[in-house]
């Protein structure tokens, strides 16, 4: 890309008025974010035609591919955080070595997390939660997941190293592609093919190998701001300590989603199959309405990298109050339609099973009305990821599925049974956002004694 495009860019980045322009940049994100949720839900409601022990089976393997997502994250936030800052000071060589190594590194840790797990596959599904008759649909599912392990990261890593530069169009076009595509292969290979719940992977995996294959066209076309190539792979471990530095916020959540993932299917468990089954389709509903906040964040990612970069605080400010607003507006009501028709979208999965509608109803219910708090949350942590305040970012990254839901969910169930474990989220969920107030008004006050002292650009919101 010639210097008149990055200037283009920079321009685009750093003058447009914001509302348009986080609206511009999030809504992309938003839907491919919600067609990732939908064709894992779409996973959920074909696998779940097959009986209440299979629906189980892919809540059961969501903690290992949290495993693999987490660190997906932490590479591809990572480095798209260092790149955002590096485009808005001009750096273009540095952010193309960040974005080679990150990719490298995503395929390595693809491959060494996919062996890791199939050698102790039987154990692990056992700790997450396997039941004796989950068990056998979790493990063959779980056999061809791993297959494709090397692909999904890889694919995490190229949508945020096109994010991080402004171009979630782009990013959209990959992911959604691959997610329509999952949605259409699915029936085929579980009922067509007559291959059961291992269809339901290898359509997942395939996906994921057409989605990996349309972003890296994109990353290496003229519309890409940077470039990646072998060439720039970086061999100095401290580029890979700043890329897992900064995106250690990335880890924890999704690293914990992981461990308290666990922890739940082990409490739900005792309660039977069709508990399990309600609250791993409660789990992937609730991802539905919270893509869109992440949609959202995912958009102001890249602005609140340049303007820092910019040292243009104004907009700094201007884009966390917009990204809060809007994440709060949506999320109430995405939540809203979830409260009101929480039996008829339990029923769209399980219909022949009355104790998954009424146990999933009641958890859809509670954490539809804690749900817009988290626009706080989400904002908030990411304005400190983004801006490589990792300290920060790791702690409240910390907060939500470690920091409250964790004791939350080995506490409860022992004073309140099942209810003590629908309810654990929620509350956990109130407290983030308590938490993540005191860190907002800190970090903008901190800013504008820095505005003060050096001076700013301020530039047009």
């Amino acid at each position: 890309m010639d210097e008149s495009k990055k200037l283009k860019q920079y321009n685009l980045m750093t003058k447009t008025p914001m509302v348009r322009l986080i609206l511009r940049l999030s809504a992309p994100t938003i839907v491919s974010m919600m067609i990732s949720s939908i064709y894992n839900m779409a996973d959920t409601f074909f696998v779940s035609q097959l009986g209440t022990s299979a629906s189980g089976a892919v809540g059961v393997v969501f903690p290992l591919t949290a495993v693999l997502q987490a660190v997906g994250f932490m590479i591809g936030s990572g480095a798209g955080s260092r790149i955002s800052i590096y485009l808005g000071e001009g750096k273009s060589e540095e952010a193309d070595k960040t974005a080679s190594s990150a990719l490298f590194a995503s395929v390595l840790s693809g491959i060494v997390i996919a062996l890791l797990f199939k050698l102790y596959l039987v154990p692990v599904l056992r700790f997450v939660g396997a039941t004796e008759t989950i068990l056998p649909y979790a493990e063959s599912y779980a056999n061809y997941i791993l297959i494709g392990f090397p692909v999904m990261c890889a694919s995490f890593v190229l949508n945020h190293l096109l994010r991080c530069q402004g171009k979630t169009a782009l990013s959209m076009i990959g992911i959604s592609t691959g997610g329509i595509l999952n949605i259409i292969l699915d029936p085929i290979f579980i009922f067509t093919f007559k291959m059961g719940i291992a269809g339901a992977a290898i359509a997942t995996v395939l996906s994921q190998a057409i989605s990996l294959a349309i972003l890296l066209i994109f990353l290496l076309s003229k519309y890409s701001v940077i470039k990646v190539s072998l060439k720039k792979i970086s061999w100095k471990f401290s580029m890979y300590w700043m890329i897992i530095r900064i995106g250690a916020p990335s880890f924890l959540r999704q690293g914990l989603a992981s461990i308290s993932s666990s922890l739940l299917n082990n409490r739900v468990a005792v309660y039977g199959d069709s508990a399990v089954a309600a609250f791993s389709i409660v789990g992937r509903v609730s991802f539905l309405i919270m893509a869109v906040m992440l949609g959202v964040g995912q958009g102001f990612q890249p602005v609140v990298g340049y303007n820092y970069g910019a040292r243009n605080y104004k907009r700094v400010r201007s884009a966390y109050k917009v990204t809060l607003m809007i994440g709060c507006a949506m999320m109430a009501a995405a939540a809203c339609l979830c409260f009101i028709f929480a039996p008829g979208i339990m029923a769209i999965f399980r219909p022949d099973d009355p104790e998954v509608i009424r146990i999933g109803s009641f958890v859809l219910r509670l954490q539809s009305v804690v749900l817009p708090l988290m626009s706080v949350t989400v904002s908030t942590n990411m304005l400190h990821q983004s801006l490589a305040k990792s300290k920060e970012s790791t702690f409240l990254a910390l907060t939500r599925q470690g920091l409250y839901f964790i004791p939350l969910i080995i506490i409860l169930p022992s004073l309140f049974g099942l209810f003590g474990i629908q309810i654990a989220q929620s509350i956990s969920d109130v407290l983030s956002m308590l938490t993540a107030v005191p860190f907002a008004v800190r970090f903008f006050r901190t800013m504008k004694r820095e505005e003060v002292a050096i001076g700013t650009q301020t530039g047009p919101l």
